[in-house]
């Protein structure tokens, strides 16, 4: 909500908000490679996006997992020619993981990287490994001059992740804001969000339904502005975030329209739940006489979700200029 206090704040913010194109708003075409990571700059380039923010495994055979030294070179040549800045991403936490995505990253001119945890096991088994994987990144990557984000991802809670952002003492390590994980974890949007809030320096948006399973929640990702999150109060709090400057240094628009993910914790559990293995994110791909139609509706909801951003934003500029002239 927007008040007399963070009105001014918002002004001065709210025109020059870091919005970034996020790959996975391509998640299909990237599958099936009739989008590319090179594509992904020049479509952030066309909407005056600051950058991109890309999985290491999109673009499959294309992907920058699969690129050599001089093309991803060539990659990070682009995206400066084209003033833009780059995240990559992965899904795990291991060693091996950081490491690949932390290679790119660098060879990328890359600023940042973005990973979540995958294990499966009694809640305190699972935190101890991540916080190891944690201590690993610190160790080995803290001087590289990357940034990087922990995101909450449908199975950990708020609380947990702080803790973990706060145990590991690596200045560089900050979380990642999903509009939508929370739930799955059993978590509202914005408890999750006042929780996190000290923390946090990035942000996917979307908007998802939430489905109410037994003993717990989960979501369906929708187009954006048709779901249950609380998308213009979570950006007006978000905005908001840092007393100076700005916290948060960048959004991801991440429309992931039909991805749906089940329940993770439960109402009922006790304080040592055990925790499922959960797959990387993927978005089922309709049946084959359905898929140009699908690949062409999933490029026009990523670029209508950029557009319907912009203009929750100046909802939301619309509403401070209202409070600070009246």
């Amino acid at each position: 909500m927007v008040t007399i206090n963070n009105a001014r704040k918002i002004l001065q913010r709210v025109d020059t908000l870091p919005l970034y194109l996020h790959a996975y708003a391509f998640h299909l075409n990237m599958r099936l490679e009739r989008v590319l990571p090179a594509d992904l700059l020049d479509i952030a380039s066309e909407n005056n996006l600051r950058g991109v923010k890309i999985h290491v495994l999109d673009g499959e055979r294309f992907s920058l997992g699969n690129m050599d030294d001089k093309e991803l070179s060539a990659f990070g040549d682009k995206a400066r020619r084209l003033n833009l800045d780059i995240h990559i991403e992965t899904s795990a936490s291991d060693k091996a993981s950081i490491d690949e995505a932390v290679a790119i990253a660098l060879k990328t001119g890359a600023t940042s990287v973005r990973f979540y945890p995958r294990y499966e096991g009694n809640l305190r088994d699972v935190l101890s490994i991540i916080a190891n994987d944690i201590a690993y990144v610190r160790e080995t990557y803290q001087d590289s001059g990357l940034t990087f984000t922990i995101e909450q991802h449908e199975d950990l809670k708020s609380h947990e992740l702080v803790s973990l952002v706060k145990e590991s003492e690596m200045e560089s390590l900050s979380l990642l804001f999903d509009f939508a994980n929370m739930i799955n974890a059993n978590e509202h949007p914005i408890d999750a969000l006042k929780t996190m809030a000290p923390h946090i320096t990035q942000v996917h948006i979307k908007d998802a339904l939430i489905v109410k399973e037994q003993g717990g929640l989960g979501h369906k990702a929708c187009i954006s502005g048709q779901g249950d999150m609380p998308f213009k109060a979570l950006l007006t709090h978000l905005i908001c975030l840092g007393d100076d400057e700005p916290q948060v240094t960048a959004y991801g628009l991440e429309e992931e329209v039909d991805y749906y993910a089940p329940v993770f914790r439960f109402e009922d559990e006790d304080d040592n739940p055990w925790i499922p293995y959960r797959q990387m994110s993927e978005t089922p791909l309709p049946e084959n006489h359905l898929l140009d139609a699908r690949l062409r509706k999933e490029k026009e909801d990523a670029i209508n979700q950029i557009n319907h951003v912009r203009n929750v934003l100046q909802q939301i500029k619309q509403e401070a200029n209202h409070l600070l002239n009246h």
